[in-house]
């Protein structure tokens, strides 16, 4: 795992929600303290539940910058999936408390940003900051499903986080379309024709 070395502010940024039918998609910047080093930084698909929550509370806590940012449901919508998490991306960056000096996103794919902006693809395997970031952005997009499946019971969210499962297009099936889902998502758009 690379660290930024002391005095570099470097960001990382990922982001959590691409592939879901419900929900919007969520991205994180952060620009981790060199001086507080945070142990067990990995991409957020590889850690436990309860790992990337105790990561997060100490990213928040250690941090020398970080800031989650989305785009909505209707956004997706309207710019389709990639425009939509880019500018959540942007989002992100521009609500950092501290300007990085450079930002390292994770993917093939950056956002507009007024600061120097690279890409490293599999960045949340590679770069702490992009890590952090990936933990950051899947907490924030789980919590939301976990507040959607306390809202609509039926449809399972907090087990399938609105990917598209079996038992999530057979609950979609038969309880129909609600507000939280992307229209412009194949297997939504057609139920809905």
């Amino acid at each position: 795992m690379e660290y930024a070395a002391a005095g570099q502010r470097i960001c990382g940024v990922d982001e959590a929600g691409r592939g879901p039918l419900c929900g919007s998609v969520v991205a994180a910047a952060v620009i981790l303290d060199p001086l507080h080093p945070i142990v067990g930084l990995n991409d957020s698909k590889k850690l436990s539940a309860r790992a990337r929550t105790r990561l997060a509370a100490q990213i928040r806590e250690h941090a020398l910058a970080w800031a989650v940012a989305e785009a909505s449901v209707e956004e997706i919508d309207t710019l389709n999936i990639l425009h939509a998490t880019m500018l959540a991306m942007q989002r992100a960056v521009e609500a950092l408390a501290v300007v990085p000096d450079l930002v390292r996103v994770d993917g093939n794919r950056s956002p507009k940003l007024s600061v120097p902006c690279e890409t490293v693809v599999k960045g949340d395997a590679k770069v702490a900051a992009i890590a952090a970031a990936s933990i950051l952005a899947k907490t924030m997009r789980d919590a939301q499903m976990e507040a959607l499946d306390t809202q609509y019971p039926a449809y399972g969210f907090a087990r399938h986080k609105g990917y598209p499962t079996a038992a999530h297009l057979e609950a979609l099936r038969r309880y129909g379309v609600i507000d939280c889902y992307r229209r412009s998502f194949a297997p939504v758009r057609d139920l809905l024709a």
